[in-house]
């Protein structure tokens, strides 16, 4: 779509999603999301661990939780460990017999990390209409399973 700028008689284009633009996106929502995961002392690979534990149906082994993670993320398995054992540290997760379950210090951080992020979410969001969302959804589900399944090819 283009549309020309009547002040100035110069004309803009609107950018076509590529992996720059997705990349561009991604690390600066991450940005927003680390700066407040910085306040709480917690990392964005922790959160991500602490809310995979949080939201699964059921408890997780801890190696359900760092294949959930990899599956997320697509980091090394041992970093992913690291992480399981830091929020096991902070008492941010506990072990029950062999599965891991949150604390309530877990769910509170999560929460309170939910509620400083909502406005600053809302104001990136907002205003974007919703057909222009669905589409955005679409195009990112389907590049995420074609990016998926080439890791895999590579992978095997």
């Amino acid at each position: 779509m283009t549309t020309s700028a009547s002040t100035t008689g110069a004309s803009t284009t609107a950018p076509v999603a590529n992996a720059r633009n997705l990349a561009l996106a991604h690390y600066a929502a991450r940005g927003v999301l680390e700066h407040v995961l910085a306040r709480h002392g917690c990392t964005f690979q922790q959160q991500v661990a602490l809310r995979a534990a949080i939201t699964a149906d059921a408890p997780l082994t801890p190696d359900d939780l760092v294949t959930r993670v990899q599956d997320s993320l697509k980091a090394d398995p041992a970093d992913i460990r690291a992480t399981v054992d830091a929020l096991l540290a902070k008492q941010l997760l506990v072990t029950d017999g062999e599965h891991l379950r949150p604390t309530d210090a877990g769910r509170e951080l999560l929460a309170a990390v939910g509620d400083e992020t909502a406005p600053v979410s809302a104001r990136i969001w907002g205003g974007i209409p919703d057909e222009d969302l669905t589409a955005t959804g679409r195009v990112l589900a389907l590049v995420t399973e074609r990016a998926n399944a080439e890791l895999a090819a590579l992978s095997a």
